[in-house]
């Protein structure tokens, strides 16, 4: 018989078991409460300071590196014991002689070469006119040259044409004005280049060049300036295609996409999200298409029957078209780009400094490699050669050091550093290609730099008011990018392409893509009717430049007052 009081103790005990208990699990849960929330703080911070970065801080990759020790660093402080430079003395400091300029400088004082159009004005000297201007007589010129700006202006190209009768029957000759570009088109082809320039890589919406327009005093709906858009791309959409194509016949091709919106959403209360992905060929040609999703299908339709190597980001898109179109036995090899692992680590050094830090060593080791290889101009044997020997046992090295790191149990999955190594490790046969080809490149900087118009314009016109207008604007910026990256004038390339495309052979039309034009045309391109040279100067001032030759576009001096040169 156990006595009751050993009886209530018990019970007591059971019941500060269970209060035990429930405290234990009452702390567990405040614990993991507690974790969630320094989690959620980390990642709020790191968003925080990436802001701070995009707003304040320094946004190049570049890694800095201080190759001085820190007894180095204080030996700075000693006192100078070289010679003072020559210089002027001032009251609070010494200021440096200035320096003079090299070879960049000419003899005019002006750097500009012979294709900027030159105005000589003869500035009146008194003493050639007065009573006395026999005692004078002129020995030579100085010349002061100075920069001048005209005004965007437009021109009126009158086309006269006589009217002929003849005289034994009465009859008239037929007569008509010169053909034009846009058949029915009042715009010249001087304009409708001028116009797909200014948008494509000026980034000057139509609704401000029409502002433009009505202060030059034409008065155009800004509807027409879009229909002349419309047909003046249309013109040039076989050159496009023709690009593509020579775009996919490329060894190794880069793709990335960027954002942009175009057209109404189904609610029609806000304009959609869409995309313009981008390819960039191995002979520096670039392509734009758009799409109204980010989905993989249109990443298969664009690449079409492309076989080589595919350098991407990690957006796992890419990765499933490649498997999808090496169905169909296309052989696709698909690399990924360096630069964008590289970044999660870089966003793990205000968490896990030192590990971090480690990681883009060995990333910066490959990228210094193959700046001096570059440099070198090495041949894709000796490329290949060189990173065989000397990036290959750091890929290695590096992803040895990732598996080891990464089944840390200290490290938690939140961690920007596991996100980095997650990121790296599931790619890490991609990121692994360029040590098998040379021809891949580390990274798609390249192709960032060459789509970052999208985003420029984007800043500019906002948004492409249909599907329509944004797919052309792909094709214009195609041409046009490709332009730049091949040293061409888009002016001149738009001049000369919209005057022959209509004659050109559509057998050849690969002739007028600009990395074939630059070799055919460029030399003689066909250029217009407006007088590109006229120079206007205030009347109040000098007397108007504004005459043109017949035939060859020069500019006529008006007697003892303006000359050209």
């Amino acid at each position: 018989m156990i006595p009751m009081d050993e009886i209530d103790l018990i019970e007591e005990n059971q019941v500060l078991k269970a209060q035990n208990k429930a405290l234990e699990q009452a702390s567990l849960a405040l614990e993991n409460q507690l974790q969630q929330f320094k989690d959620q703080l980390q990642n709020l911070t790191q968003t925080l300071d990436w802001f701070k970065r995009q707003m304040f801080g320094r946004k190049s990759e570049k890694q800095i590196t201080l190759d001085f020790s820190q007894a180095e660093l204080f030996a700075n402080n000693r006192p100078d014991t070289t010679e003072p430079t020559q210089g002027t003395e001032v009251k609070a400091h010494r200021r440096v002689a200035k320096k003079k300029h090299g070879q960049d400088l000419n003899d005019t004082g002006l750097r500009f070469d012979d294709s900027v159009p030159r105005v000589v004005i003869d500035v009146p000297v008194p003493q050639l006119q007065g009573p006395d201007a026999d005692d004078y007589t002129v020995v030579g010129y100085n010349e002061v040259n100075r920069l001048a700006q005209q005004p965007g202006s437009n021109y009126i190209l009158v086309y006269r044409t006589a009217v002929v009768k003849r005289k034994s029957d009465q009859s008239f000759l037929p007569s008509s004005a010169p053909a034009n570009v846009l058949e029915g088109c009042v715009a010249d082809v001087s304009f409708l280049a001028g116009m797909m320039v200014d948008k494509a890589v000026y980034h000057l919406p139509l609704y401000r060049q029409h502002q433009r327009l009505l202060q030059n005093g034409v008065r155009l709906a800004r509807s027409t300036l879009s229909n002349w858009m419309t047909r003046a791309i249309s013109l040039i959409e076989p050159i496009y295609h023709a690009q593509w194509r020579s775009v996919l016949s490329s060894q190794v091709l880069a793709m990335d996409e960027v954002p942009m919106k175009a057209g109404r959403s189904a609610q029609k209360k806000s304009m959609q999200q869409t995309y313009f992905w981008s390819m960039y060929g191995d002979q520096n040609e670039v392509v734009f298409t758009w799409s109204n999703s980010r989905g993989s299908q249109h990443a298969i339709a664009q690449l079409g029957s492309f076989k080589g190597t595919l350098l991407s980001d990690g957006y796992s898109v890419y990765e499933h078209a490649v498997g999808q179109l090496n169905k169909n036995e296309l052989k696709i090899t698909h690399a990924n780009c360096w630069a964008r692992a590289r970044r999660y680590f870089e966003r793990a050094l205000a968490m896990e400094p030192q590990l971090a830090e480690q990681a883009l060593d060995q990333i910066a080791k490959l990228y210094r490699f193959e700046r001096q290889w570059r440099e070198q101009d090495l041949s894709a044997d000796k490329l290949l050669e060189s990173r065989q020997q000397h990036s290959e046992p750091i890929v290695r090295a590096l992803f040895e050091w990732m598996f080891t790191v990464r089944h840390d149990a200290s490290l938690l999955p939140g961690n920007p550093l596991s996100k980095a190594l997650h990121y790296a490790m599931e790619r890490h046969n991609s990121l692994r290609v360029f040590l098998a080809n040379p021809f891949v490149q580390l990274d798609t900087n390249h192709l960032e730099r060459a789509l970052r118009v999208i985003p420029m314009g984007r800043k500019n016109f906002l948004f492409c008011w249909s599907e329509l207008g944004a797919v052309q604007l792909g094709m214009l910026q195609s041409l046009m990018v490709t332009c730049r990256l091949h040293d061409i004038n888009p002016y001149t390339y738009l001049l000369d392409v919209l005057q022959r495309v209509g004659s050109h052979p559509a057998s050849k039309v690969d002739e007028l893509i600009p990395r074939n034009w630059k070799q055919l045309f460029a030399e003689q391109p066909m250029g217009a009717a407006c007088p590109q040279n006229t120079i206007m100067i205030a009347s109040n001032t000098f007397k108007r430049v504004a005459q043109v030759a017949k035939h060859d576009n020069t500019l006529e001096p008006e007697p003892d007052s303006i000359s050209t040169a």
